[in-house]
């Protein structure tokens, strides 16, 4: 047998990621019919999808210039990109070849059958399954994934003497020098002989530091933390000199109402930033808004209705009356300009200065989707993504491979950027008890 390994990528793959491509080295990279005629239909959309799919089809032309991709081109790595026009056949399985996804399947059975190392990878569980089964080898894409469970959390917590925690409390800088921080990362001190007297600080690279937090940042626009963690995420939401923060958590822990709460202070009260703009992915509706009825700002006005009522909650009005004035206050700053509910996917493309910009359930965006987005911040902007990873809509991301969990790993060593997890909800009882057994 062949030590060569022949790698046959599903369409969603290169969907994902049109990077995929050109990501497994010197081995043979295998594309049945199938998935290039699956990449036709989608080229012409107008999404990430469709510009992935043109992305990898100019690729394949420029790789066709060097040879015949019937027969293999061999790439830079030293590998081959090889697409197979086969008829594929079912071997006498159950296989249905009407269907697409078994076409591809079929196509990596039958070199499987011919003795080659095959490795089917594709971002469809259900896929992988039935490759599975037929005894191929099987993968997800691998590259932009993270683990999950090690991810990092933005603060640690440190066992240290009473007279530490008593010094952060007096204001002074603590010297930890067998610890090595991050920038903009978070220390839980914790006293040795009595672990309820603790102290929170922020960790200071240079020196192996740890100073305590900004006392102006102690609120936000009204709003008080209730937990250390809402507190450390306030510190770094306020600071204008983070320009990335990511906030990850369960339904109900603050974090969307935090990031709107910081948003109002540094844009309506202290003028840091021009605007507030807030946008969401709009997975559950389809491809775009356009099945809502009305014009944009109608459709919009549904689809942010958590937004708006976590605006209004923060101007904290209750009785009719006063609900009635919260209503008008929020539309006078959105006629004004001063806060802006965009959908996703009219970001792209645009050059977004001196804003503050929050983009919630990001959770439901891949990588590089992320990384379009996070790049349209200009001179004086402050992006916030906020996101549960274990509450994905998207069919191909889960927990480890979506663009919110990929950008906390990747971005944890720069100084413009800080991360908080947070764990505890702080909605209700009842929300804390559905997060935690339903």
């Amino acid at each position: 047998m062949s030590n060569t390994k022949y790698f046959v990528l599903d369409t969603n793959v290169l969907l994902h990621s049109s990077e995929a491509i050109t990501c497994f080295g010197d081995n043979t990279l295998v594309l049945p019919m199938t998935v290039i005629e699956e990449l036709d239909k989608f080229k012409k959309n107008n999404d990430e999808l469709g510009r992935n799919a043109r992305q990898v089809i100019r690729t394949l032309d420029q790789l066709r210039g060097q040879g015949s991709l019937g027969k293999g081109v061999p790439t830079e790595d030293g590998g081959t990109v090889w697409i197979t026009m086969e008829k594929e056949e079912d071997y006498g399985t159950c296989i249905d070849l009407t269907i697409p996804d078994n076409r591809i399947i079929a196509a990596a059975y039958r070199l499987f059958r011919e003795g080659r190392r095959v490795i089917f990878v594709s971002k469809d569980i259900n896929a992988r399954l039935k490759a599975d089964a037929l005894g191929i080898a099987v993968m997800d894409f691998e590259k932009e994934k993270t683990d999950f469970d090690q991810l990092y959390t933005g603060w640690r917590s440190i066992t240290v003497k009473s007279s530490m925690i008593d010094q952060l409390y007096q204001g002074k800088e603590l010297k930890l020098a067998d610890e090595e921080f991050l920038p903009n990362e978070f220390v839980l001190l914790v006293d040795e002989n009595n672990n309820r007297h603790t102290g929170i600080g922020r960790a200071v690279v240079a020196g192996n530091q740890v100073r305590p937090l900004n006392p102006v940042f102690d609120s936000a626009f009204n709003l008080r933390p209730r937990s250390m963690e809402q507190r450390v995420a306030l510190e770094l939401l306020m600071d204008p000199e983070v320009s990335l923060v990511s906030l990850i958590g369960q339904a109900g822990t603050g974090k969307t109402l935090l990031a709107l709460a910081a948003g109002m202070a540094s844009t309506i009260k202290s003028a840091k930033y021009e605007k507030l703009l807030v946008s969401r992915p709009v997975i559950p509706l389809g491809k775009d808004i356009g099945y809502l009825p009305g014009t944009k700002d109608e459709k919009m006005k549904l689809w942010m209705q958590p937004i708006f009522d976590n605006l209004s909650y923060l101007v904290g009005l209750t009785s009719s009356k006063q609900e009635a004035a919260t209503e008008l206050g929020i539309k006078r700053w959105l006629r004004e300009d001063r806060i802006e509910l965009e959908a996703l996917t009219y970001i792209r493309g645009r050059s977004i200065s001196r804003q503050y910009v929050i983009i919630d359930e990001a959770q439901n965006l891949t990588p590089h989707e992320v990384k379009t987005i996070v790049s349209r911040a200009g001179e004086g902007t402050k992006m916030i993504l906020t996101g549960d990873p274990e509450q994905i809509d998207n069919p191909y991301l889960d927990a480890s491979s979506n663009g919110l969990s990929y950008t906390v790993e990747r971005l944890k060593g720069q100084e413009a950027c800080g991360h908080i997890t947070l764990t505890r909800s702080e909605r209700s009882h009842l929300a804390s008890l559905a997060a935690e057994y339903l």
